[in-house]
């Protein structure tokens, strides 16, 4: 009897794990940006990295894939990344999709599969993601209609220089600016919201070019919704000489646009968190694999910069996330 008692305790304790094993789990993960030129991408990634080695300490261990299209208006190329990534099995998906609709059908082809994804940044029509972490950039278009109302007295004429068609989330912030410009500044009339800058700045040049051509003479303010849209038309004030004449509130993060409001030529951004966007994206789509609740909409925030306020500490933490 003692015999078979000690046998017991000895199998016991072998099938047990020592202390300094360990027992997490390991998920390989995708990260699918719009594009990966841009500064926000660029956080967006540093994000996902910070989250993976937080899971890491936890025990768990998070392999990220980071992998977009060429261009970031490639909605061809970003379909074939998902669609290559779901063919490779990986665990999950964290996507940024460019097109609102392009990437329903590869997104339901991955759940077919078992692999969730998480949509960041901008919205997909669609309910088989397991969450959405992104921006309210509705209202981030409302801070910039309201910076442009106090800049202007509630009185003038501006336009807004659009990104491109099917960008859920730069039609938000457009869509957030024309309405509370509209509703709540009668006296400011919006000349001009039905152009295009396209996705790079050199294109985004070119649409400001022609419309400070058009209107240059009678606007008192412009709007533009992300970082390639507020680079070119800021290049484009400062060749026709109106940077600074002309009230400019733009989108997004940049060492340019900082210097820009120093120098007077740029009245405001409006800036995100891609860092805790990327962050967030991924943590939610680890908990989900774990089996944890997770929420369904996550909220990463929008805040206004301005030259009265973009050298304090928490525009600093905004504007250099990496640093």
């Amino acid at each position: 009897m003692k015999r078979l008692l000690t046998i017991t305790i000895a199998i016991f304790f072998l099938a047990c794990p020592k202390p300094e094993q360990k027992t997490g789990k390991q998920f390989t993960i995708a990260v699918i940006p719009q594009g990966s030129t841009h500064e926000f991408w660029k956080s967006i990634h540093a994000g996902a990295m910070k989250a993976a080695q937080d899971e890491a300490k936890a025990g768990v261990t998070v392999n990220v894939i980071w992998k977009g299209p060429m261009r970031e208006d490639d909605r061809e190329q970003q379909v074939q990344v998902v669609e290559g990534f779901v063919t490779q099995h990986v665990d999950g998906i964290v996507l940024a999709p460019f097109d609102k609709n392009a990437l329903v059908r590869p997104v339901e082809e991955a759940k077919r599969a078992g692999i969730p994804t998480v949509i960041i940044d901008s919205a997909l029509e669609s309910h088989d993601p397991i969450s959405f972490v992104a921006s309210n950039n509705y209202h981030g278009g409302e801070l910039a209609a309201d910076e442009m109302g106090r800049l202007l007295g509630g009185k003038g004429k501006v336009l807004a220089l659009r990104y491109q068609e099917g960008v859920f989330s730069t039609e938000q912030r457009e869509k957030g600016f024309i309405e509370r410009m509209k509703s709540a500044y009668p006296g400011i009339v919006l000349v001009s919201s039905n152009q295009f800058a396209g996705a790079t700045r050199d294109t985004a040049k070119t649409a400001a070019e022609n419309l400070l051509n058009r209107f240059g003479n009678e606007i008192d303010g412009m709007f533009t919704p992300n970082e390639s849209s507020t680079a070119g038309a800021l290049l484009a004030l400062e060749d026709a000489g109106k940077a600074g004449k002309i009230r400019f509130i733009g989108f997004d993060t940049s060492d340019v646009f900082v210097k820009a409001m120093h120098d007077g030529k740029l009245q405001g951004i409006v800036v995100q968190s891609p860092f805790r966007m990327g962050e967030l994206g991924v943590k939610t789509l680890v908990d989900h694999l774990l089996g944890k609740t997770i929420e369904p909409r996550v909220d990463t925030g929008v805040t206004l910069i301005t030259p009265a306020n973009v050298d304090t500490p928490e525009a600093k933490k905004l504007l250099h996330p990496l640093t």
